[in-house]
């Protein structure tokens, strides 16, 4: 895949450019969507498929206080977008300058002059150019003009609810990774480098990873996950905490993996940690005894969620 960080003078690297345009945070189903219709129509006309996205957040820029904590990394969205078949990876910066673009100026000169494309596919609600002024409706009238073909997705409705990184959001807000996952296409996840902690798993006889939080990220709310743990090519079960450990007077928030069935060190290591079902609140044990019991059930109950699948 390729990756560029501007728009200027693509069209005479890759012809016929059918691009999608959005912000895509978190490559739910509704956007998987919007995806395949780029692949389609790509194949459709012999062209290349190619997604135009921002970074940062445009409310990250025109709205700080409003943005909304994201649901993927780029990194881990570049590699999302590229097992889904795009060829091409428009990532530009979003600044000021950008955000003054009329419609009608993005239309014509990005989208017409610099990519010269073929193809235009926005979802339903997608707004574009100066205070969001442009819609696919525009879209779509100045498709002749600028020869090129446009198309609209409609909306994914999943149990009578539309898929939208929002809904997203407010499921893991609460803890309920599995409705989450349906609506994602995917088990939300979290990816980072294993960090020394306080080595307490240890002692109690259930050694942890402890993995920071990235601040800009949004991370399951507090509680007990089951979790399926990728390291080295290799997937292990597991119980996460996510949380700041009230049994030991705990107030830095983070993430803390005991993996099953393994016995190595994972210090200096980067894992993915995918939360298949909360199994509890996290909460303040009175004496570690009883912490160490209820581990004990969490293992349990994590080994049987997987055995009922």
């Amino acid at each position: 895949m390729y990756i560029y960080h501007h728009w200027q003078g693509l069209r005479h690297k890759h012809k016929k450019i059918v691009i999608g345009l959005g912000n895509f945070d978190g490559l739910h189903i509704g956007h998987q969507k919007l995806i395949s219709e780029i692949m389609l129509l790509s194949k459709e006309i012999g062209g290349t498929p190619a997604v135009f996205t921002f970074y940062p957040h445009p409310l990250a820029v025109l709205a700080p206080d409003n943005c909304p904590p994201m649901l993927l990394s780029q990194e881990e969205k570049r590699r999302l977008f590229e097992s889904l078949g795009v060829e091409v990876l428009l990532l530009v910066p979003f600044n000021l300058e950008f955000a003054r673009f009329s419609p009608e100026d993005f239309i014509r000169n990005v989208l017409n002059e610099d990519l010269g494309v073929s193809g235009v596919v926005v979802g339903y609600n997608f707004t574009f150019g100066y205070r969001g002024q442009g819609t696919p409706e525009l879209l779509e009238e100045q498709s002749a003009r600028y020869n090129y073909q446009a198309r609209v997705v409609s909306p994914v409705v999943l149990n009578g609810q539309v898929v939208s990184s929002s809904l997203v959001r407010g499921l893991l807000s609460k803890g309920k990774v599995e409705e989450a996952a349906k609506f994602l296409g995917y088990y939300p996840f979290v990816e980072g480098d294993v960090v020394t902690g306080k080595k307490r798993g240890g002692v109690l006889g259930f050694p942890t990873a402890n993995l920071d939080i990235n601040k800009e990220l949004l991370v399951p709310a507090n509680g007990v996950y089951a979790v399926k743990v990728h390291v080295d090519g290799e997937t292990y079960l597991g119980v996460a905490n996510i949380g700041v450990k009230p049994t030991f007077q705990g107030q830095m928030r983070n993430i803390e993996v005991h993996l099953l069935d393994f016995y190595q060190d994972l210090y200096g290591k980067k894992i993915r940690v995918k939360f298949t079902r909360r199994l509890r609140e996290e909460r303040r044990f009175n004496t570690t005894s009883e912490l160490v019991k209820q581990i004990e059930q969490d293992i349990i109950q994590t080994r049987l969620a997987v055995d009922s699948r």
